[in-house]
């Protein structure tokens, strides 16, 4: 698969981020990368888990909540998935609903591995009928 060099760097920061996962229970390692439109560099998260589940944030999530804290409001225009499965990874339904509320639904989902990017989607491929409530500017 073809990536621009945009996309690489967003899946390289990605993947060192995965290491910082906090992940003992589940032991199931995740880094992204949000490319905010404007910037120059992706904004990375990691999930980080909790002895009480529902504490717990995936590495989506993460991501965008911190491109939200740094940026204010934010015009995603793509998202990188590092897992370290064989096969790529979506993100989970929280994550996808989370992600369209602030992208269109022809934004890029890229997924890959320690290998690299395998696969690519568009969020309205992964979420064909997200909730939007908030019709913004």
């Amino acid at each position: 698969m073809k990536i621009s060099k945009a996309v690489e760097a967003a899946y390289k920061a990605a993947l060192k981020t995965r290491n910082h996962s906090h992940s003992p229970y589940s032991r199931f390692k995740v880094g992204a990368a949000v490319q905010v439109k404007g910037q120059a560099d992706a904004i990375t998260g990691c999930n980080v888990e909790n002895a009480s589940y529902g504490a717990t944030i995936c590495a989506e999530r993460n991501a965008i909540f911190s491109a939200v804290a740094t940026h204010g409001k934010i015009k995603p225009e793509f998202v990188v998935v590092v897992t370290g499965e064989a096969e790529a990874t979506v993100p989970c339904a929280l994550c996808l609903q989370v992600l369209a509320e602030f992208a269109g639904d022809k934004m890029a989902i890229y997924l890959g591995n320690e290998k690299g990017i395998q696969k690519s989607y568009t969020l309205n491929e992964l979420l064909p009928q997200p909730f939007r409530a908030f019709k913004g500017d």
